[in-house]
């Protein structure tokens, strides 16, 4: 496996090539990407960032997990060809001034809650796709906005790749899972399983966002919403257990691929 730091570094690169975006903190969740990504294509490139311009919260950035050796093993293991992990400097050098700001994928949900958030995403998203040129990159259903999101973007500056979709890995208590679950207490943890649990329970009700509120059992979101993505429509929420902030979402109506 090959370690890229910078772009002039990354190998010609053979044949169909997946690229899978992470920023660390490796879990069963990146790995069902990456194990997709396996089957699917010649070339897997894994990308290692974590992208402080997707970050609001100074302190939220400095808290995010990293263990970039540990990292590096889980991506080996699972047959990557080549990762990518630049700097900051690399992606964003002095002068860079340049954004992809997105348009109504971007509206509402986790757009309204961090504002400048997926203008960060869909930046560094560009830029990978840019640099890898890969042919699919693949993303988890979780974050079902930012697929949209950067679906939108692929469609209206016309990049040739696909984006594939993959099904949210959950622990077997339902928990889906998320690199910052690791920073939560047992305590946290089980008053956590009120989010999975509140959705899941507003699936079939005549207003599941109500539905949800009422289910979620003292937990405070900062939304419950529906989201038109375009093949499908999802039950989104939000909630902070603790100091960590959580999303999961379930599928109301058709399908996301």
């Amino acid at each position: 496996m090959i370690v890229a730091r910078t772009a002039a570094e990354l190998p010609a690169l053979a044949g169909e090539v997946g690229l899978v975006p992470t920023m660390g903190a490796l879990h069963a969740g990146h790995r069902a990407l990456l194990d997709a990504a396996r089957r699917e294509n010649e070339t897997v490139v894994m990308s290692l960032f974590v992208n402080p311009a997707q970050f609001e919260d100074a302190a939220d950035l400095a808290a995010y997990p990293r263990d970039e050796t540990r990292d590096l093993a889980l991506a080996e293991e699972a047959g990557v060809d080549v990762v990518f992990a630049p700097s900051a400097d690399e992606l964003y050098p002095p002068g860079f001034d340049t954004w992809v700001e997105p348009g109504a994928a971007a509206r509402g949900g986790e757009g309204d809650a961090r504002p400048g958030h997926f203008r960060g995403v869909a930046t560094v998203c560009t830029k990978l796709f840019h640099i890898v040129r890969p042919v699919r990159a693949y993303f988890g259903q979780k974050d079902a906005q930012q697929v949209a999101v950067v679906r939108s973007v692929v469609r209206d500056l016309a990049l040739p790749l696909e984006i594939r979709v993959v099904a949210t890995v959950r622990d077997p208590d339902g928990l889906a899972l998320s690199s910052r679950n690791v920073r939560l207490s047992a305590e946290e943890r089980a008053h956590a399983l009120g989010l999975p649990r509140a959705l899941e329970a507003a699936v079939g009700a005549p207003d599941p966002v109500a539905a949800a509120r009422a289910a979620l059992n003292g937990l405070h979101p900062d939304y419950v919403s529906i989201l038109d993505l375009g093949d499908a429509r999802v039950l989104a929420a939000a909630v902070k257990v603790g100091p960590i902030r959580l999303l999961d979402n379930v599928l109301l109506e058709g399908e996301i691929r």
